[in-house]
């Protein structure tokens, strides 16, 4: 299994960046990501506890969970099926407050390809790569999003 973690700080406040971030359709700003959508909607929010989400991105089509969801502090989920198929232990998004009124958020993930033999190697080489640079591009389109609405509205 494999980690993967991308961090970002975000200018802008964290009940703002949690929105985005756990907001699905927002992920379509990564060139990678081409469809998402919110498929069932969460018992206490839409992307709350039990809401489920359909990502398509260029490397497959996978089908989330969410299994935690304490706004705006953190978020988890599990890929409960993919195609191609892929193993997944956590998806998790915390969000921390900055001294600068700003949103540090670390996003991991658990997850291996699996193939016997090179699976392992499949998943460093392969899917480690690409899952980190489409979660540091959704992570940068939030960055963009947010912080141009919050320098608006310090002017």
């Amino acid at each position: 299994m494999e980690t993967m973690i991308v961090e970002r700080t975000i200018d802008a406040p964290i009940d703002a960046v949690f929105a985005w971030l756990t907001t699905t359709t927002n992920y379509t700003s990564s060139p990678l990501v081409l469809r998402c959508r919110l498929t069932r909607r969460g018992g206490n929010a839409p992307y709350g506890v039990g809401a489920v989400r359909s990502h398509l991105w260029l490397i497959g089509w996978f089908r989330e969970r969410i299994t935690h969801y304490d706004a705006p502090y953190a978020t988890e989920y599990v890929v409960e099926r993919s195609l191609p198929p892929s193993r997944h232990e956590l998806g998790r998004m915390t969000f921390t407050e900055t001294d600068g009124g700003g949103t540090h958020v670390r996003w991991t993930t658990r997850a291996e390809i699996p193939v016997p033999l090179i699976g392992a190697f499949l998943t460093r080489r392969l899917a480690r790569p690409i899952i980190t640079r489409t979660f540091g591009n959704i992570l940068a389109a939030a960055d963009a999003a947010l912080a141009g609405r919050a320098s608006g509205h310090r002017g």
